[in-house]
């Protein structure tokens, strides 16, 4: 395997010495100054660099290496800069790290604290780019327009894997905003009627008196105005998918109409006479409890029965750990390319915003906020402010750098673990690691080499951090 890349930006030749017996499994690359630096990272791309902050032409100042990590932020934001400073230059230190640095070690240098440093920027930064992979073209779920992750939604994808070769009439129970139209397209488009027509309606967008002539269509003269004969949405989808998207909102009298076509197939225009069979597979999709509109004599309780032979119900953006966050880097990306922004991820304050916030308007909702933030973001990370969410009464979280990347990573280490059930090969694999660098970590986090960790309690760790 090719040595991993290490970016050294010193101009003193026996540091650089020191630096090559150091690291002898990477492949050391050597900057004297500012303008060789960023050439060579923007060439080679290394994960880590190594960075003085006293570079020529101002050696015995700092201004050149502040000039150096503000390129790197700017142009390689993804690359771990560690900045070596003099002994007790803490000021210039925390300078650096709220500059965009990853860590600083001082000098003169300990080398094994240096190692251990970059070995961990290394880990991280490969961690980070696996998590970039999933944000961008999430796999986890087996259907397209569904991002997701958490296994309350990975199970209804599943269930929409099996239902689709099937032609049973569903019927999708969720709070608006969850998905619902797309899970009727993946069922169709996952089906033996992909190549037929997708028609949805939404039962309670159409004024009621226009309702039964979009949905069966009407014949030349059957009321003012229809001046041509018009089919309906029905007898569009034939041979298809017909979707009754918010079906509780569909008018009684709709619904013997309904009812009658569900069980012959067959419908008659508004104004004709004449008996239309049609193909369609019926899938509905509804926020209400229906149980509790049939109890109030509000809708057919056997138009119910014909509606769901499946019932499949779609859980809130609150109830899917972990989506939140998965939505949100998704849509960034999604924006960033859509409005030729560079915006690099979020802050803190912004990252806690999303994961106590109780999205009542769920995936649509967060949608629209990231747009918006997308949109309006100053700086290069999106902010609470920018999604018009308040962190609250929330407990700080502890900031200090070591102990947070710990955290982050028993967690990433805990869901590999889950995520490839337990196997220590494909745990290693999904973490970018070797297996002898994966028992490191186990060891290094407590966690025993015996226990297999439940997605609950994975997901329970990662909410409680």
């Amino acid at each position: 395997m090719s040595k991993a890349k290490l970016l050294i930006v010193e101009d003193d030749e026996g540091l650089c010495s020191q630096y090559r017996w150091a690291f002898p499994e990477y492949d050391l690359l050597f900057a004297h100054n500012r303008a060789q630096a960023l050439a060579l990272a923007l060439k080679e791309q290394p994960a880590v660099a190594v960075t003085d902050l006293g570079l020529p032409p101002d050696p015995d100042g700092v201004s050149e290496g502040f000039a150096v990590i503000d390129a790197f932020a700017h142009q390689l934001p993804k690359m771990k800069v560690v900045v070596a400073t003099s002994h007790g230059d803490r000021a210039h230190a925390l300078r650096a790290v709220s500059s965009g640095a990853y860590d600083f070690c001082e000098k003169p240098t300990d080398i094994e604290l240096l190692r251990t440093i970059v070995a961990r920027a290394q880990r991280l930064h490969a961690l980070e780019e696996e998590n970039r992979r999933l944000a961008e073209a999430p796999s986890a779920s087996p259907i397209k327009r569904i991002i997701a992750a958490s296994e309350p939604m990975l199970k209804v994808c599943r269930t929409i894997e099996r239902l689709a070769p099937t032609n049973v009439s569903v019927l999708l129970l969720g709070d608006s905003g969850t998905g619902k139209e797309a899970l009727a397209r993946a069922l169709h488009d996952m089906g033996t009627r992909a190549k037929g027509p997708f028609v949805a309606i939404n039962c309670g967008a159409i004024p009621e008196n226009l309702l039964e002539s979009e949905l069966f269509g009407y014949e030349r003269g059957a009321f003012t105005g229809a001046v041509k004969q018009t089919i309906g949405k029905i007898e569009a989808a034939n041979k298809g998918t017909l979707f009754l998207d918010e079906i509780g909102d569909l008018p009684y009298q709709l619904q013997v109409k309904l009812l009658r076509f569900l069980q012959e197939q067959v419908i008659e225009r508004v104004g004709g006479r004449q008996s239309i069979p049609v193909d369609v597979r019926v899938v509905s999709a509804t926020n209400m409890d229906l149980d509790d509109q049939v109890g109030a004599g509000k809708f057919r309780n056997d138009l119910l029965y014909r509606l769901n032979s499946v019932t499949v119900r779609v859980p809130p953006l609150r109830e899917r750990p972990g989506d939140t966050m998965l939505l949100a880097r998704y849509f960034l990306g999604r924006y960033n390319q859509e409005f030729g922004r560079n915006l690099r991820g979020f802050t803190e304050a912004a990252i806690t915003a999303i994961e106590v916030h109780p999205w009542p308007g769920n995936v649509r909702e967060l949608e629209n906020r990231m747009k918006r933030a997308a949109v309006m973001a100053d700086g290069r990370l999106i902010d609470a402010v920018d999604l018009e969410l308040a962190v609250g009464d929330v407990a700080p979280e502890d900031l200090d750098l070591r102990a947070a990347r710990m955290r982050a990573e028993r967690v990433v280490v805990l869901k590999a673990l889950d995520r490839s059930g337990g196997r220590y090969a494909g745990a290693a694999k999904l973490l970018g690691v070797s297996r002898p660098t994966l028992y490191a970590l186990m060891e290094a986090h407590g966690l025993s080499m015996d226990a297999v960790p439940t997605a609950g309690a994975v997901e329970a760790e990662s909410d409680e951090k």
